[in-house]
């Protein structure tokens, strides 16, 4: 027996070491093989026709005598920079732009305050009260566009409206039936009260999700060392959180710089220009008599007055983040 089970005792497996070169062998290989490319080509050249083609078909059309005739023959003309002196010669323009950075200006401030204040508090919050808290801005953030243009325009309806019954039942008997949208500045204030109340859910989440990163042991040290919220705040949390709240801060003022739906289903830009900004600008110089050549190039403005917004943003950015390394 003792024979015999040696005889069939299992032999442990010869083990063989893969040769040095055989991964890189394996690795070039892959790269040389055109199937991922093949695979992800359609998606890439997807992406570029629906980014691209658009954007490029607006720069020709910002250099051409376009108009609803020759939307319909095809027959436009090249005019050079004719439509761009158009507008920069028209002080309309310049106020809409001044008043397209002031409109951006607000908002983007209000975002950033409230929803850092709505991220500490959900921080300092016990868990059924943070649950309560987050869900209620991911219910915010849910929310359509234009069902909560829709329902900002009931609210402060003149007639039928939330806000004047409430005002008028405190006491403020002037806001019986007010028309809010009837004057510029009320209407202004409504606007970017909207932005505000749709905006703020994505960056308190945001900058809530960069808090939770920040370690305990910080925030004891400092208190051991006396230091209050404020100093603790700026001196322990803002530093660690620093990067995403720059990002936040760069897709708010892209949002709010574009903003189109709200203003377009509320108001149009009215009363008169009170909520014309950019964008709005930008379409309601091409609906008006069929200008679609200078509303083009109201766009390509407000493309390149973006563009040297963040620019200039990220080069202050990069030159803080240089003197703090």
């Amino acid at each position: 027996m003792s024979t015999v089970r040696e005889r069939y005792t299992p032999r442990s497996p010869v083990r063989r070491t893969p040769r040095a070169g055989a991964p890189r062998r394996r690795a070039a290989a892959d790269r040389a093989s055109p199937w991922p490319y093949l695979l992800v080509a359609p998606a890439v050249l997807g992406m570029l026709y629906l980014l691209l083609y658009p954007l490029a078909r607006a720069v020709v059309i910002s250099f051409q005598d376009f108009r609803l005739r020759q939307l319909i023959l095809g027959d436009a003309e090249f005019v050079g920079l004719r439509n761009y002196r158009t507008l920069l010669s028209d002080p309309r323009f310049w106020d809409v732009v001044r008043r397209t950075f002031l409109f951006m200006t607000v908002n983007v401030v209000a975002i950033m305050v409230l929803s850092t204040l709505v991220a500490l508090m959900a921080e300092r919050l016990g868990r059924v009260a943070r649950t309560a808290v987050l869900s209620s801005l991911v219910l915010v953030w849910a929310v359509p566009v234009v069902a909560a243009t829709t329902v900002f325009q009931w609210l402060f309806h003149s007639e039928f409206g939330i806000v004047n019954e409430l005002l008028t039942g405190l006491g403020f008997t002037s806001y019986e039936s007010y028309p809010w949208f009837a004057h510029g500045g009320a209407a202004f204030a409504i606007v970017v009260l909207l932005i505000v109340w749709q905006s703020v859910p994505f960056a308190a989440i945001t900058l809530y999700s960069a808090l939770t990163t920040v370690p305990g042991e910080l925030y004891e040290a400092a208190r051991i060392d006396g230091a209050g919220a404020v100093r603790v705040f700026r001196s322990v949390t803002f530093p660690l959180v620093r990067p995403l709240f720059m990002l936040v801060l760069s897709l708010e003022v892209i949002w709010t710089f574009k903003a189109f739906v709200q203003i377009w289903v509320m108001t149009r830009g009215g009363p008169g220009d009170a909520t014309t900004i950019l964008p709005v600008y930008a379409v309601q110089t091409a609906l008006a008599g069929q200008r679609y050549d200078l509303g083009s190039a109201a766009s390509m403005l407000t493309v390149l007055l973006m563009s040297g917004v963040l620019a200039f943003y990220f080069r202050q950015l990069f030159r803080q983040e240089g003197e703090h390394l």
